[in-house]
């Protein structure tokens, strides 16, 4: 079968890549096939961010004698980018419904600034993520998960307390990983291949114990793949990071990543207004007044600071 006007060329199939590994893309076709196909000549010259071919990103294959080949890359909806090696930006996964930032109340507990790179992170790319405080059964860390989501809720965050251990609030994050496609990103330790496994066991995916010198977690993800759950969803196994770079956010854009400095951003006197010296700033104003939280503006910042060293 041929495409209309495409004489003897293949007729291409439309799916999404489930995979990568050294240039060979593993692609669920719509029809519930799974092919592992390689990239065109032409589509390797062609710019893109980051990676051509990422996991998530939807394509379309044909078929040329014995081999599958992705033939085009359609316009992603989403992208989810970090920093890479130098300053190349690299994806970690394409077109997804919802991003979890997940990140432990204890062992290892995550710093503010991390858990704010992590939200901005998603926020820059056009998603607005939810966080997830796993570890709540350790000694102590139900009245700190308590205080985290008091803060994060107060600036416009969904926020679940979870055990991946006792169970406690998988309920919840269940029934929203189990629709559409959805990433879980945080830190190495944190637990996002064990909520995976707690949500479901067939799974079986590899889990860590903590560093005993650094008390931090050890990488058990090597690489990002779109892992079908037995529930009917689709989430993206991705690599673990402490070190949460941004990739090509304009300085100005760093504030509308933060939801409660957008909001007041708008009653600013002054356009393009920096948030930081200039007279009548209702950015300021809100954080004298205890509405925009001390830690989050620091992070706000600090981030305004790395986007200006960029450029």
């Amino acid at each position: 079968m041929n495409e209309p006007g495409g004489g003897d060329r293949p007729a291409t199939r439309a799916g999404t890549v489930h995979e990568t590994r050294g240039g060979v893309y593993r692609v669920a076709l719509e029809d519930g096939m799974v092919v592992e196909a390689s990239l065109r000549g032409r589509l390797k010259r062609e710019s893109r961010t980051g990676n051509r071919v990422v996991v998530g990103d939807r394509v379309r294959v044909e078929r040329i004698e014995d081999a599958w080949v992705i033939a085009r890359v359609e316009e992603r909806r989403t992208e989810l980018v970090r920093r890479g090696r130098g300053r190349a930006a690299k994806v970690l996964v394409a077109n997804l419904d919802r991003v979890f930032v997940v990140v432990a109340v204890r062992e290892p507990r995550a710093s503010s600034q991390l858990v704010d790179r992590l939200l901005v992170l998603v926020e820059s790319g056009g998603m607005h993520p939810t966080l997830v405080l796993n570890k709540v059964d350790l000694p102590g860390a139900k009245a700190e998960a308590g205080a985290m989501r008091a803060l994060y809720e107060s600036v416009g965050y969904d926020v679940l307390a979870v055990s991946a251990r006792s169970g406690e609030g998988l309920d919840g994050l269940a029934e929203w990983v189990c629709a559409g496609t959805s990433a879980l990103i945080g830190p190495s330790g944190a637990g996002k291949s064990s909520l995976l496994n707690a949500i479901d066991p067939d799974l079986e995916l590899r889990t860590g114990a903590l560093s005993r010198k650094t008390g931090t977690g050890r990488h058990t993800t090597t690489g990002s793949r779109l892992v079908p759950l037995s529930c009917g969803g689709l989430v993206a196994d991705t690599p673990g990071f402490g070190d949460v770079a941004l990739w090509a956010v304009p300085p100005a854009d760093v504030a509308f990543a933060f939801p409660e400095i957008a909001e007041h951003a708008r009653a600013c006197r002054f356009r393009g207004c920096t948030h930081r010296q200039e007279p009548e700033c209702a950015v300021r104003v809100a954080l004298e007044a205890g509405v925009i939280p001390a830690s989050r503006y620091e992070s706000y910042r600090v981030l305004r600071e790395e986007a200006e060293a960029k450029r």
